[in-house]
């Protein structure tokens, strides 16, 4: 009986803790941009490719309206990668750290840790790239993985 106590707690608190971590809302801690390119640092994201694709329809507007992003060239194209900012600014010191020319002091980069990225060409339309493939909206408005062989 005690065992089964024990067991029903660690389950709870795990479940509990999986929860917790799936829920926490994503964290925008600083938006750097290079004409048409956009560098989105962030804590939190969502773990699944679903998630990051959910996350970045459901927010696609609230980007534009509170950081002006995506900045499309003349042309139409843009592109969006989100890093996540892990333990903050570091100086560059570290070989191959990202760095963002537009702040100016000494502590102005990251460690390169891309967890989404979206881009819009005129040829391929929107594309989403992540860990475990590339996926891009369809002519029908389907999310559909793009298969490079």
């Amino acid at each position: 009986m005690r065992v089964k106590l024990v067991l029903l707690v660690m389950a709870g608190v795990l479940i509990g803790y999986a929860s917790w971590l799936l829920l926490r809302p994503v964290k925008i801690v600083a938006v750097h941009e290079n004409r048409h390119f956009s560098s989105v640092l962030v804590n939190n994201f969502p773990f699944t490719t679903r998630g990051k694709i959910e996350w970045w329809l459901q927010n696609k507007d609230m980007l534009k309206e509170r950081y002006g992003i995506p900045k499309s060239a003349s042309y139409g194209d843009f592109s969006i990668t989100f890093w996540l900012f892990g333990d903050g600014y570091k100086e560059e010191g570290k070989y191959d750290r990202r760095c963002f020319d537009d702040m100016k002091t000494k502590v102005n980069c990251i460690e390169k840790d891309i967890t989404f990225s979206v881009s819009k060409s005129e040829n391929l339309g929107v594309i989403f790239v992540v860990e475990h493939g590339i996926y891009r909206i369809d002519k029908n408005g389907k999310i559909a993985k793009v298969n490079i062989d």
